[in-house]
Formats: C-alpha cells, sequence, structure tokens
C-alpha cells in the first residue's frame, strides 16, 4: 500500500472522528436535555391526547390512552408532586447508598494502593500482562478510580519490562474501559442500571422487583473471556503496531509505604471477616425468604443487596484507613462520606430532572404506548428477535460516542426498550444486558467519556504527537475483539436461555 493511502485513509479517519466529537459536544447538557424532554412529553402528550393516540395493552386487554399533561390536572399534578417524584424514586436511594461505600474506600487510599499493589506482581512477563489485564478488567468496581490508576501503572509497568510504555497505557485504558459490563463482583453500575430498569418495568408491572446482581452470571463469564482477548490483542496487534518506544520520558514508580502495606493486611482481614459473616447469615437462613430460598427476588439477600454492595466496600475502606493511619479519629471517616457524597452532586442535581421525566412519560403513557406499538412492528418486521438485539447493542455503542454518561442514556432508552422487549417476552435482564454491552463496547473510542481527555494528555507525555487518531486507531482492535465476543456471548444465553444472574432468565412470561 502506498504512502498517498496510507495518508488519505488516516486523514479520513481523523475527518470522522473529528466529526464525531463535533456531533458530541453539540449536545446539550445532561440537565438541559432532561429538562428538553420534560417539556417535549408535555407537548407531545396534548397533541397525542388531541388525536385520541392509542393502544391495546396485551396484558390486561385494556385500551390505553394518551393522558394530557398540558392541562389543568396534568399542571397540578406536576406542581405538587416534583418532591416526591424526586425523593420517591428508587434508583437515587439505591445509588447514593452503594456510592457512600465506595466513597469511603476511594477516600481512604485502598483502591489505589491496592490496583498499584496487585499489577506489581513478579514473573514473566506474559503472567504480569495477564494479572495487569485481569486487574483492569476488574476495576471497574472501584468506580472511576480505574481509569486514573491503570493507564499510567500500566506505562510504568511495561517500560519496567522493556516494552512500549505507551503499550502498557493503552491496554489498561481500553481493558477499563471496554469492560465496563463485566466483572466478578456486584458493582455500583449494577445498582445504577438495575434502578431505571425497575422502573421502565414497572410501567408494565407495578410490583415487579427487580435485583441488581440480575446480569451477575453473565458478567463473571465475559470477565475471563475479555481479558484473555484483551492479552491476546495487546501482545498480538498492538504492541507491534506501536513497536519499540524511542521517547526519553521517564516517570518514577511510587513504592507503596510500610503503613500502606499494614492497611491492605488490615483490609483483607476486614473483608475476610465480612465474607465469613456474610457466609454464616446465608447458610443459617437468615438472609432468605421464607420458603428458604435465597435468590428469591423477596428474598432478604436480594432486598439487601445494595446495602450489602456498600458493606462489602466500606468496610475494608475504613480497615485500610485506620490501618494505615490515613483515618486518624472518625471525624476523618465523616469527612471521606462527605467527599462521596460532594461527588454525587452533579447526579444528585442532574437526578431532579430525570425523575421528573420518568415519571411525566409514566403518567402520559407515551413510554407504554411507544413499547406496545413498537413490540408489534418489530414482530411484524420479520427480523428474527436476536438480528433485533444486536441491531439494539449497536445502537446502544453508538450512542455511546454521542453521550458519555451510561446513566443518562439507560434512563432514556430503558422507558421505551425495557416495556418493548418485555412485551415480546424476554426479560428486563436481558434488555440490560444488551445495552451495557453497547455501552461498553466503545468506550474506548468514545471522545465524549469523561476519562478520554485524560488519556491523551497521558499519551502526550510519552509522545508528544499523539492526538485522538493515536488513540482512536490503538483501540480499535480492542473495540472490534470485545465487540465480536459479547455479541457472541450474549447470543450464546439468547438461545440457550441461559440464566443472566440469579433468578434471572433470558425469556419472561408476563
Amino acid at each position: 500500500m502506498g504512502t498517498s493511502d496510507t495518508k488519505k485513509k488516516r486523514g479520513l479517519l481523523e475527518g470522522f472522528l473529528r466529526n464525531v466529537e463535533i456531533m458530541g459536544n453539540k449536545i446539550p447538557h445532561p440537565m438541559l436535555l432532561f429538562i428538553y424532554l420534560c417539556i417535549a412529553t408535555i407537548v407531545i402528550s396534548a397533541v397525542c391526547s388531541m388525536l385520541h393516540v392509542s393502544a391495546v395493552n396485551p396484558v390486561s386487554g385494556e385500551t390505553v390512552e394518551v393522558v394530557n399533561l398540558f392541562s389543568k390536572d396534568g399542571f397540578v399534578k406536576m406542581l405538587t408532586t416534583f418532591v416526591s417524584n424526586f425523593t420517591g424514586t428508587s434508583a437515587l436511594g439505591l445509588t447514593l447508598t452503594c456510592m457512600l461505600g465506595v466513597g469511603v474506600a476511594e477516600a481512604s487510599g485502598l483502591f489505589h494502593t491496592a490496583l498499584r499493589g496487585l499489577a506489581k506482581t513478579k514473573g514473566s512477563d506474559l503472567k504480569v500482562i495477564i494479572i495487569f489485564c485481569f486487574v483492569c478488567v476488574m476495576a471497574d468496581c472501584t468506580g472511576g478510580a480505574g481509569f486514573v490508576v491503570m493507564p499510567p501503572l500500566g506505562a510504568l509497568i511495561w517500560a519496567a519490562m522493556g516494552r512500549n510504555p505507551m503499550v502498557g497505557m493503552l491496554a489498561a485504558y481500553a481493558s477499563v474501559s471496554g469492560a465496563f459490563a463485566s466483572n466478578l463482583l456486584i458493582t455500583s453500575m449494577d445498582v445504577v442500571n438495575m434502578g431505571y430498569t425497575e422502573a421502565a418495568a414497572k410501567l408494565l408491572l407495578p410490583d415487579i422487583t427487580l435485583s441488581p446482581s440480575m446480569n451477575w452470571y453473565f458478567s463473571m463469564v465475559s470477565t475471563v473471556f475479555l481479558t484473555i482477548f484483551s492479552v491476546f490483542i495487546t501482545i498480538k496487534y498492538v504492541e507491534p503496531r506501536m513497536g519499540k518506544y524511542t521517547g526519553d520520558y521517564v516517570e518514577k514508580a511510587e513504592n507503596p509505604s510500610p503503613l500502606d502495606n499494614k492497611g491492605l493486611k488490615c483490609a483483607l482481614i476486614a473483608f475476610g471477616i465480612y465474607l465469613i459473616v456474610f457466609v454464616i447469615l446465608c447458610a443459617t437462613g437468615i438472609l432468605a425468604d421464607e420458603n428458604g430460598s435465597l435468590l428469591n427476588s423477596a428474598a432478604p439477600l436480594m432486598k439487601g443487596m445494595t446495602v450489602l454492595i456498600a458493606l462489602m466496600f466500606a468496610i475494608p475502606g475504613l480497615a485500610f484507613g485506620f490501618g494505615s493511619g490515613r483515618f486518624k479519629k472518625f471525624d476523618d471517616v465523616a469527612s471521606a462520606m462527605t467527599q462521596a457524597m460532594a461527588g454525587m452532586a452533579s447526579y444528585i442535581a442532574l437526578f431532579y430532572f430525570i425523575a421528573q421525566f420518568l415519571k411525566y412519560f409514566d403518567w402520559s403513557n407515551l413510554g407504554l404506548i411507544i413499547a406496545i406499538h413498537g413490540a408489534t412492528a418489530l414482530e411484524k418486521s420479520g427480523l428474527p428477535v436476536w438480528a433485533i438485539i444486536i441491531l439494539f447493542v449497536i445502537m446502544c455503542g453508538f450512542l455511546n460516542l454521542l453521550i458519555g454518561s451510561a446513566s443518562t442514556k439507560w434512563s432514556l432508552l430503558s422507558s421505551i426498550f425495557v416495556p418493548m422487549f418485555m412485551l415480546m417476552g424476554y426479560s428486563p435482564a436481558f434488555v440490560q444486558m444488551a445495552y451495557r454491552i453497547g455501552d461498553a463496547i466503545t468506550n474506548p473510542i468514545c471522545p465524549t467519556f469523561a476519562y478520554f481527555g485524560m488519556l491523551l494528555a497521558l499519551a502526550q507525555k510519552y509522545d508528544k504527537k499523539a492526538g485522538f487518531g493515536t488513540l482512536m486507531s490503538n483501540m480499535l482492535p480492542y473495540v472490534i475483539g470485545f465487540f465480536a465476543f459479547m455479541i457472541a456471548e450474549l447470543l450464546i444465553w439468547f438461545f440457550l436461555d441461559l440464566p443472566l444472574g440469579p433468578g434471572s432468565f433470558v425469556t419472561f412470561t408476563m
């Protein structure tokens, strides 16, 4: 291939990426976006009500009509329920409770120290790369810490092995961001997504209850294979492409202090005690329902999953904080909790308007009617359901390039697609997993993702000429590989109707 052809292709890629970035920057602030959606829902409900738009609910057999919110009754209802719409939405409490525990662990320094310690493993280069990629895939459980810690750490590790540090940085970011839907643990994102999924499912079945663990089995399997794919793509494609590092930037590695090592031991002991207590509570039936089931949605284990996740992070975090000396007294713990909630301030402010939109969409019946007509259209389209679900994943992946916030996208999409697929006989857990795959696989090349700019700044430390095109071209092999595997895994679950999590299968009976 000639040099001119190569430059032309690079120019086309750079042009495409610039257009994606421009389009993403034109999307309004998420808060303003949901204000627009609230206004649009009110106006559309008035128009559709005048046109007598309706649908027959296949579950109840009743005719569902659009409710006009642009009326006296609608105005009074919106005015008098604004506060209760916000406080009464389960997603808010679930998210804040979970992030309180994660915030304590992060503020104590546990995540930063543990990630460094886990990745610094002596052995052959391949062994180190495998362990490092696995830690990166698992790093989603730390919230944003994985995005901040792992790329520079990857660069250090690759440099220490005499390899190109840029490769370690890219492998870390691709593994952390591309595996956003995969983990051996139930993470805060499971809680956040479940809150929106449950709210959407209640449009059809008001009494339905879901669990944050409903995608757990699927996520655990994909964790193992995404680690394998990450290692393979890094060694076989990205590293040969990047070649030998010829720059002169060197960053000194930090070694954990004796107090940090003491803190890690305390955290490990605390986590072990927590697991023992948890197993005892399960074995004795304290966390089981009246029939002895732990996996039923009514079981205390499932209903209290959010608190258990918060404690799973908070307890080792407290142990590390006091063991390492970062926490001297309870005032430090209170400060860490305050800091965690301060970090959620933008989410809380945004959620005021997300909650209003969800309620308006529910009251107007627009979401239910769109779901009914959409399900009918899809069934009559002649497309097999497996093809429809792949198209849905691709659509979510494309939207992710424009809207970086996972919760923002799902709060909007869930209201339509969860009821739609439920009416077609597929569970909320399956639809949520399909969304999470689409949301995750394009993260490595998402220019609107919060940490992408940070990665570019890091890359330019090692190569001043590095730009978005440099990152995108080396991230694409991960995106393609992760996409192919995750779609294949989803189809295996689909055709075999395997459980996605405890009590959550692909198919669903209304």
